[in-house]
C-alpha cells in the first residue's frame, strides 16, 4: 500500500519496515497496522488539534505540570511555538501513561516510543493472531460480564493510585483478547489530584463501563463504584489491593425545622426589642 505521509520519516529512519494496511480512523488519530523487523505492531498518527474530535481538550488538561518554563509560558500564549509544545505535550501525556499503567499491573498496549507524532505500540491480538475487537463488539455471558467488570473495576483503582483518571473510558476504548481488557486511547489522561474536573470525569469513566458491562448482568447496574472508590481516594484510603463492596450511602442530615424557626423567632424578638430602644431614645 501507499505509504502514508506522516508514516515515511518512520520508514527511512529504519524504524517501520513495512505498512501493512489501515487498522481504524478514530477522532483522535489513524491507526495503521506495521512491520517491524519480524514483529508486527501498530503506528497511531495524531490528529492535528483543529481535527480531532476533542474540542474541550483544556479540561483534560487542567493540573498537567510542565517542567521547562518557556514551554509553559509559550504554551499559555498559544504561538506557533507554544502550540507545537501542546500538540507533543497531547502526545507524550498517553506514552508516559502507558508506561506507568503497564508497572502498576493495567492492562495496556506496550509503547515503543513516540516520533513526530507518531506513537509505536503493541499490537493486541487474539490467540488466532488477529486483531482484537473492541468491547462493543463483543457479547458474552452473565458470569463473564461480573468477571470483566470486576477486572476494569480493579484496573481503574490502580489508575487512580497512580494519580490517573482515564477520561474517556467506555466500551469504545477498550480491546478484548483471550486473557480479558485491555485499556487503550489515552492522550486525554487527567491528573487525579490537580485537576478540578477529575472526580466528575472519573464518575463517568466507570458509570459508562458499568452500563455495558450491565447489558449481559443486569445486577451490575445497582454498583456504586464510582462514589465509593472516589470517596476512599479523598479519605487517603485508596490502594491497588482495597476491598470493594459496589455500595455507597451519602449521609444525609435532616433539618429541625423546629430549631430553625425558633431561631427567627428569637432574631426578631431581638430586633423589636433594638428599635422599641431606639424609640425610648428619641
Amino acid at each position: 500500500m501507499k505509504i502514508p505521509k506522516r508514516l515515511k520519516p518512520l520508514v527511512e529512519d529504519g524504524l517501520i519496515d513495512e505498512v501493512i494496511r489501515p487498522l481504524m480512523s478514530g477522532k483522535e488519530a489513524d491507526v495503521f497496522i506495521v512491520r517491524c523487523g519480524s514483529e508486527i505492531r501498530c503506528a497511531k498518527i495524531y490528529k492535528e488539534a483543529d481535527k480531532r474530535g476533542f474540542k474541550q481538550a483544556t479540561q483534560y488538561q487542567e493540573g498537567r505540570k510542565v517542567r521547562n518554563s518557556r514551554r509553559a509560558r509559550a504554551m499559555e500564549k498559544s504561538s506557533r511555538y507554544g502550540r507545537r509544545e501542546q500538540e507533543q505535550a497531547w502526545q507524550n501525556t498517553e506514552v508516559d501513561a502507558l508506561y506507568r499503567l503497564s508497572r502498576v499491573g493495567v492492562r495496556v498496549p506496550k509503547p515503543y516510543g513516540c516520533f513526530d507524532g507518531v506513537l509505536l505500540m503493541e499490537l493486541i491480538c487474539d490467540d488466532q493472531g488477529f486483531e482484537a475487537p473492541r468491547l462493543n463488539d463483543v457479547a458474552m455471558s452473565r458470569t463473564q460480564a461480573v468477571e470483566d467488570h470486576q477486572l476494569m473495576i480493579r484496573y481503574v483503582v490502580r489508575m487512580l493510585c497512580e494519580g490517573l483518571v482515564h477520561g474517556d473510558l467506555s466500551e469504545f476504548n477498550v480491546l478484548v483478547d483471550d486473557y480479558g481488557p485491555v485499556i487503550i486511547d489515552l492522550p486525554q489522561v487527567v491528573n487525579a489530584a490537580a485537576n478540578n474536573h477529575a472526580e466528575r470525569l472519573f464518575a463517568r469513566d466507570v458509570n459508562k463501563i458499568t452500563s455495558y458491562y450491565g447489558l449481559f448482568s443486569p445486577e451490575i447496574l445497582n454498583t456504586r463504584y464510582a462514589e465509593e472508590i472516589w470517596a476512599l481516594y479523598e479519605a487517603g484510603e485508596l490502594h491497588s489491593e482495597v476491598e470493594l463492596s459496589g455500595e455507597h450511602s451519602t449521609v444525609e442530615v435532616d433539618a429541625d425545622v423546629d430549631a430553625v424557626l425558633e431561631e427567627i423567632k428569637q432574631a426578631m424578638f431581638e430586633e423589636e426589642q433594638r428599635l422599641a430602644r431606639l424609640a425610648e431614645a428619641s
